[in-house]
């Protein structure tokens, strides 16, 4: 599963870096401390997941998000709870609150993971049985 990172802070990127290494089917293909980066990244490469922190300069994780046409899965990495509502109602697969453990890093991971196993089996499947 290839994926970014987008915080204003290098060392949260420096964290979710080091967590995405021990994570056997993530591939986390590049980091962003500069969302509008990020936003000409995505224009050229097509990623399953973004970590993505909700408030930086410029644009917040929830107005970047929102901005894009294809929507990769979304795990927001934040310090504050106040937009965990937000969240649920983006879909986002999980919110970490900074600072998260590596375990918890995993959790989230895993259940991105599984959703993206089940929309790649869906989206194989091009026919329906009707009984």
């Amino acid at each position: 599963m290839k994926a970014i990172a987008i915080d204003d802070e290098p060392i949260a990127l420096e964290i979710i870096k080091s967590h995405a290494a021990k994570v056997p089917f993530l591939e986390l293909k590049a980091e962003f401390t500069d969302a509008f980066k990020a936003l000409e990244y995505l224009q050229k490469e097509t990623v399953d997941l973004i970590f993505l922190d909700i408030k930086m300069p410029d644009i917040s994780g929830i107005e970047f998000f929102n901005s894009l046409t294809k929507k990769p899965l979304l795990i927001f990495t934040t310090a504050y709870s106040e937009h965990a509502i937000t969240s649920f109602e983006m879909d986002a697969v999980d919110y970490l609150l900074k600072p998260f453990s590596l375990a918890r890093f995993i959790k989230g991971c895993n259940k991105a993971f599984e959703l993206y196993n089940f929309r790649n089996s869906a989206e194989a499947s091009d026919h329906i049985f009707i009984k």
